[in-house]
Formats: structure tokens, C-alpha cells, sequence
């Protein structure tokens, strides 16, 4: 029988900033499921229900199924983690979802610091998601100038930094405090 209060983790950041690696390294820890944009959207492209979406409706779809996915997690007293690019009202809104389900949200920012890197990583990943592409350095350049710096209250960890290192940082945010005696 679960005790603690469920949670809601939103990774979010610019593709090749780790949010995949951090997401999937916590969900291992937390033992709790990961609602990736990408793998949804490669599940749902052979099926064309994108084609000819505009960018309004794409990202309704996009937040409107990892919504679905993590209020059914919650509902079943459980916690759940998110794995893609938002802005501060998708923030504002899932921490909104995630209080009336009575469970604790966070936001983990990914970056990385050194453009070069940045760029390195995202030019030769290769994700492998089924029926989704590879995201190109233009992609990321182009998703910087569509999404506005992130204000929400947030953990911000850097791509310089290890893995353990940014995961030991996360699993700090994620402890609540000690009590006050």
C-alpha cells in the first residue's frame, strides 16, 4: 500500500539537453512511468491523425494525452514523470492538475551549457523512437525561438555536468525537508 503523496515530475528543456536520460535514470529510481511526447507521437503517426494539424491543435494533442496519461496515474495513487518541451502555462496547468489529484509537481529544467556540446549531442543522437524522426540542429534553434525561457518555480540541471551527478541533484529537489524540531 502506497503512503507518500504521489508526484508529478515535468522534465522539460530543449531537445539534447538530457531530459530523455534524466527522465528515464528517475524513473528507474521513483520505480514510476515515463509519458514521453515523442514516443506518443511516433505511436500515433502512422495512423496520420497529425497530418495537416496546425501547431495550435499539435499541441493540444501532444500535452492533451501526457495530461490524460498522468491524471490516470494519479487517480490510481501514483506517480508519474514527463519527458517534453513546455512553457510556463503548461506548468502552471499541470501544477494545477497535479493539486487536484493531491500530488506534489515539479519541474526539472534540462540545458546544457556548452552550445557546442549542445549541438554535438543533438547531431548524433539516435534515438531510435518507431515512426518519429531525428531532431536536426535547426529544430532545436527553431524550438528556442518558439519557446520563452521557462519562470515557473524549477530545478535547473546542466548536460556539462554526469548524469549521477544532475541525478543526485534531482533526487535532493525531490526530498522533502527535514522537519523543523
Amino acid at each position: 500500500m502506497q503512503t507518500a503523496r504521489p508526484r508529478f515530475i515535468a522534465f522539460a528543456g530543449l531537445p539534447g539537453t538530457g531530459k530523455s536520460t534524466m527522465a528515464e535514470a528517475l524513473a528507474n529510481d521513483l520505480r514510476a512511468p515515463v509519458f514521453a511526447g515523442d514516443w506518443l507521437m511516433g505511436a500515433l503517426k502512422p495512423h496520420r491523425v497529425l497530418d495537416g494539424l496546425d501547431w495550435e491543435a499539435y499541441d493540444a494533442l501532444y500535452n492533451g494525452l501526457i495530461e490524460s496519461l498522468v491524471t490516470r496515474q494519479l487517480l490510481l495513487g501514483q506517480s508519474a514523470i514527463s519527458d517534453n518541451v513546455i512553457d510556463d502555462a503548461t506548468a502552471e496547468r499541470w501544477a494545477r492538475l497535479a493539486a487536484e489529484h493531491d500530488a506534489d509537481f515539479h519541474v526539472v529544467e534540462c540545458v546544457c551549457g556548452d552550445t557546442d556540446l549542445h549541438r554535438r549531442r543533438v547531431e548524433g543522437r539516435k534515438r531510435n523512437i518507431p515512426n518519429w524522426h531525428e531532431i536536426d540542429w535547426a529544430h532545436v534553434e527553431r524550438m528556442r525561438a518558439e519557446f520563452p525561457p521557462l519562470t515557473v518555480d524549477r530545478l535547473t540541471v546542466d548536460a556539462v555536468e554526469p548524469v549521477e551527478a544532475n541525478l543526485g541533484a534531482i533526487l535532493r529537489y525531490l526530498s522533502p525537508a527535514p522537519a523543523a524540531y
